[in-house]
């Protein structure tokens, strides 16, 4: 039996490389969209997969992205222009009248949130569901375990985990069983058509326990410290993240912190689609301890951290105020937060007895 030939987006990306690595395991031929040849690329090709650069704001790439391709995992990169690269995919997706797409979208997303790529996201997820001659398959994820990973650097060398997580719970999701729920659609799309999956962790978990969590694998103290956001965007710049990328994630730290993120979890969603049980945190850090230099205790390691951190002091905080003005980024008369709000609360909450809208005036966290 020929197996259907599967275009994966971002497939350099947190999910689209495990997704891409795991279909390949499976037998499917891929074509893995990247946006540059690098490492990341090379070892999707060593794998198996048929490797295209190209751009998702350009309708020809995407059409020649999909070309003999029966189905596909798009992936809108959390980056400016988000929403066009929705309208382009779907566009050529339907011309190509695929099968299926299995579409990444957001926990928060929401048409009244403060972040511009959450109202974005929330739109994409309508148009790709107006496709005529498309079936689509929605996975929303909250926040991911990757995340925490960020500060591996720090956690490893100075015993100190400093993130602006207020005391928000959460139940972490691999990029691993995250892909395993976007496989098993792609796979047998069938029994999923239609449907939203939301993947998480087995249980919730506080920054402590968190930070417990790296303290056990580490095998040495580790301390949570609830970091300010503005020492969260200089670290942010220091790693060159994108300032639209970091003044979009200053809105979910926000919301991380009214625990946004602990609404409705954890989830059966990775068990009831893919049969297997979700990864533990303790799973996780271990995986990431053991593939990462920065969590290696040695000299060599010590002294990167050090210049990691005095990059950090030396590099500006970022004034999301005054980016977003100096952007002309659409402001709202009103909007909410996600956990805020009693409409997004309310179709998120099945049962849950809400007024339909509540709208608040969202303060930018200091």
């Amino acid at each position: 039996m020929t197996l259907p030939r599967i275009l994966v987006t971002g497939a350099a990306g947190n999910t689209g490389f495990q997704t891409t690595q795991q279909l390949l395991e499976k037998g499917f031929p891929v074509r893995a969209l990247v946006r540059r040849v690098d490492a990341r690329s090379d070892a999707l090709k060593a794998l198996g997969a048929e490797i295209q650069v190209g751009n998702l704001q350009d309708m020809d790439d995407v059409r020649q992205a999909l070309r003999d391709v029966q189905r596909a995992y798009f992936c809108a990169p959390l980056l400016r222009g988000g929403l066009s690269a929705s309208a382009i995919f779907a566009s050529a997706a339907q011309e190509q009248r695929l099968e299926v797409v299995v579409a990444l979208s957001q926990w928060l997303a929401d048409p009244l949130h403060p972040s511009i790529h959450t109202r974005e996201t929330w739109l994409s997820d309508k148009m790709l569901s107006w496709m005529p001659d498309v079936d689509v398959v929605t996975v929303n994820p909250g926040w991911f375990a990757d995340n925490y990973m960020a500060a591996l650097e720090p956690i490893a060398q100075f015993g100190m985990m400093p993130m602006p997580l207020g005391e928000g719970m959460n139940a972490p999701p691999s990029n691993e069983d995250i892909a395993r729920v976007i496989v098993a659609a792609l796979e047998r799309p069938e029994p999923h058509i239609g449907k939203t999956y939301r993947p998480t962790g087995p249980a919730l978990l506080s920054p402590e326990d968190i930070a417990a969590t790296y303290a056990k694998v580490l095998g040495r103290p580790v301390k949570y410290v609830n970091a300010p956001v503005g020492m969260f965007t200089k670290v942010a710049r220091a790693l060159n993240f994108p300032d639209f990328t970091i003044a979009q994630v200053l809105w979910y730290l926000d919301d991380y912190q009214r625990n946004a993120f602990a609404v409705g979890a954890p989830t059966q969603a990775v068990l009831e689609v893919t049969g297997q049980r979700p990864e533990d945190f303790e799973t996780i850090v271990r995986r990431y301890i053991g593939q990462s230099p920065s969590a290696q205790r040695n000299m060599g390691a010590r002294l990167r951290a050090l210049g990691s951190m005095v990059k950090i002091l030396l590099t500006p905080a970022l004034d999301p105020t005054r980016f977003a003005r100096s952007n002309d980024f659409p402001r709202l008369t009103q909007t909410a937060l996600a956990a805020d709000s009693a409409q997004w609360l309310a179709t998120h909450t099945p049962g849950l007895d809400l007024p339909a809208v509540h709208l608040v005036a969202t303060p930018r966290a200091q």
